[in-house]
């Protein structure tokens, strides 16, 4: 009996579909027709969209592939391996939403969300606060390797101390993703910092060095917009926090040992745990500490008059699972104190589920290779080569909804082209990062942009010119390469 080939263990080791019948305007077709779609959903439903049709649209995008898959003699079965393999893809991302809503839940009940913007209002300066956000979430992201787990655990603190503070949402979210994607990008512990280099044929700490170059003054800019910002915008006043501070210290025990909690998630972040795990223990010590802190509360939540065995586990796994509120004197807090548990996951799960159909489908059809070799094929110049990279990995992350693809199949693509023109291995995994995974938040359908959107409860629209950082990026790596700053060429050119 022949003996099986090994499955490939990496998304990096996989074959890139090569459909030489299909022409880019084939291509091209289904991004068209999603995107038509999409702006009509938009229009008809508002911001609606996300609570289902959208992903409907998604599916309907992916059934428009598959026509032009049939017409172009691609099989059925290798369109749904795609799919498959694009669904399996994100099963660690699905599973971790899930721990994220679990954990939301009983960080709510056990009072360290109070806690964190409890101490918040009273140490963040409304003036300062956006900045602070910025800065707070690159500290944490670099030292996690993680944006996803950033805005799970501090960027849902720093988003209900800005409500309380009267900040916009939009505004708040925008500053938590700009800080939380600097650290991703520059830490050594990310997925995607690794994997860049990886497809451009690099060195993990000579990119992160070299990827300095462009993010730096882009995460300065990003600052000193949103200084300026705060000392334009109006806040609630003392007056409005001190109200909110009452109100939040006679719902829960306030107290610094909740803090507890966080402190041990993080730790065992940076220690390399698995986010998982590490999301899981957090969401298990949350509900400890609620039973040693908010005892009441948690009777509450489990249809109890007091504490016992019964009310506190029904109270722990209510908070875990589906939708929780404390109630309060303000009603500017009510809705600041809810959850909705794993439950209110299941949107965004259902949208990463349907984005991965339609970027599955057109990898089958190799409509996807097929977009990346037109971009290429523009590329005359230097700069061409650039903004080739740059626009692939753009269209990649609005088609293909996954940031992860775009890295990828752009860095399989584009590593040759530029070996030929003389250029580093840094130069594209520069621009791979630069363009392809901060960008991948600023798509709603995109799995970053589902997920943040789902986790600090703000829609992409809203915080989408915020995002300073992100949206910038790709203009600086531009930049950059048009002044030819920081071009770096290979010590031995390989000749064409």
């Amino acid at each position: 009996m022949p003996k099986k080939e090994p499955k490939p263990k990496y998304r990096q080791d996989e074959n890139i579909v090569e459909n030489k019948e299909l022409n880019i305007w084939e291509a091209l077709i289904p991004v068209f027709a999603l995107v038509g779609m999409l702006a009509y959903n938009v229009y008809v439903f508002g911001d609606d969209a996300l609570s289902g049709s959208n992903q409907f649209i998604l599916l309907l995008g992916g059934a428009v592939a598959a026509i032009v898959g049939f017409f172009n003699k691609v099989s059925y079965k290798r369109m749904l391996a795609e799919v498959a393999e694009n669904v399996r893809s994100t099963t660690g991302a699905l599973l971790i939403l899930l721990m994220v809503g679990a954990l939301s839940g009983t960080w709510l009940v056990s009072g360290i969300i109070p806690a964190m913007i409890y101490y918040g209002l009273q140490i963040l300066n409304p003036t300062i606060f956006l900045a602070a956000c910025v800065i707070i979430c690159a500290i944490i992201s670099i030292a996690t390797g993680s944006s996803w787990t950033t805005a799970a655990t501090v960027g849902i603190a720093l988003i209900g101390i800005g409500e309380a503070l009267g900040i916009s949402l939009g505004m708040t979210a925008g500053a938590v993703l700009s800080g939380a994607y600097f650290g991703d990008k520059m830490s050594p512990l990310s997925d995607t910092t690794n994997l860049a280099p990886a497809m451009a044929g690099g060195e993990l700490f000579s990119h992160i060095r070299y990827m300095a170059w462009t993010t730096i003054p882009t995460i300065s800019v990003t600052f000193l917009v949103f200084i300026i910002i705060g000392f334009t915008i109006e806040t609630s006043g003392v007056a409005d926090t001190d109200a909110i501070l009452s109100t939040i210290d006679s719902a829960f025990n306030i107290n610094g040992w909740l803090f507890i909690v966080p402190v041990v998630v993080i730790f065992l972040i940076v220690k390399k745990t698995p986010p998982l795990a590490a999301l899981l223990i957090g969401t298990l010590l949350g509900g400890v500490f609620a039973l040693i802190f908010q005892p009441d509360i948690v009777s509450t939540i489990g249809g109890g008059k007091q504490l016992n065995f019964e009310s506190g586990y029904k109270g722990i796994l209510n908070a875990i699972t589906v939708n929780t509120s404390i109630a309060t004197d303000n009603p500017a807090l009510n809705d600041l104190f809810s959850s909705k548990g794993m439950y209110g996951m299941l949107g965004t799960i259902w949208l990463i589920i349907c984005a991965m159909v339609f970027g599955g489908v057109m990898d089958g059809i190799g409509a996807l290779e097929r977009i990346t070799k037109s971009l290429l094929s523009l590329a005359k110049t230097t700069f061409g080569l650039f903004a080739s990279t740059v626009g692939s990995c753009l269209a990649l992350n609005v088609t293909a909804s996954d940031q992860y693809l775009a890295l990828v199949v752009p860095g399989k693509m584009f590593s040759k082209a530029y070996q030929e023109r003389g250029l580093a291995p840094e130069n594209l995994s520069r621009t791979l990062e630069d363009s392809g995974t901060v960008t991948s938040v600023l798509v709603p359908w995109n799995t970053c942009g589902a997920y943040h959107s789902g986790v600090l409860g703000v829609s992409v629209g809203e915080y989408f010119f915020y995002a300073i950082f992100n949206w910038l990026s790709p203009f600086m790596t531009l930049l950059f390469a048009a002044f030819k700053i920081k071009i770096k060429q290979l010590v031995t050119p390989v000749p064409v």
